[in-house]
């Protein structure tokens, strides 16, 4: 049964945040909000937790994960950067965004493109998962929360621990994040390519 952790979404409680990191030290899987919609999360190097993601969203194993970032600095150890993708992604960061570029060393090998050992990363501006993230001091590996067969992602905490509860550990609940996914943009080429428009405004990677 998945732990029921009702967070405040603009000042979330220490205690909460506290309680929902100790379990992804422990190797959760967690539902938690994001500025895009609701996410599945897991410490980067959770085995179990990445396949227990894809079993639960019927992916393979070439699904991108996105790695979610707490600050900029983080972004740039896990990512390859040129200058002139520096200052557009750091002008377009936090928000609903996510990045596909080069990865470095620290990013694990089956985490990245087996082909192009890229990844996705991003930096969310939500409230309450920048304060797991920075009580974690790690980034999250992440994916929508979008079940099979669904158009589109769940919204609301009762929901999802409703139809998760022994899929999950923990579901942190901060109300209504919206259903739209992040904005796609693939660097891997040198130059953007929006490959999804969702949240952000594609307009500024054109």
């Amino acid at each position: 049964m998945a732990r029921y952790l009702d967070v405040h979404p603009v000042d979330p409680q220490p205690r909460l945040v506290a309680q929902t990191v100790d379990l992804l030290r422990k190797d959760a899987v967690i539902a938690y909000p994001t500025d895009s919609c609701y996410a599945l999360g897991a410490r980067m190097d959770n085995h179990e937790g990445a396949d227990r993601i894809r079993r639960i969203r019927h992916l393979d194993d070439r699904h991108h994960f996105t790695l979610v970032c707490a600050d900029f600095a983080q972004l740039g150890h896990l990512v390859v950067l040129d200058n002139n993708e520096f200052r557009a992604i750091k002008a377009a960061t936090p928000g609903p965004y996510t990045f596909i570029l080069p990865a470095t060393p620290e990013v694990p090998r089956r985490l990245a493109h087996p082909k192009k050992r890229s990844v996705g990363v991003r930096i969310t501006a939500h409230p309450v998962a920048q304060a797991i993230l920075r009580e974690l001091g790690e980034p999250l590996l992440s994916s929508t929360l979008l079940l099979p067969g669904s158009d589109w992602p769940l919204t609301e905490g009762w929901q999802i621990r409703e139809e998760l509860d022994h899929d999950l550990d923990a579901v942190v609940d901060a109300g209504d994040c919206g259903t739209e996914p992040t904005t796609v943009v693939d660097w891997t080429s040198g130059v953007p390519e929006v490959v999804r428009v969702g949240a952000g405004d594609p307009e500024r990677f054109s």
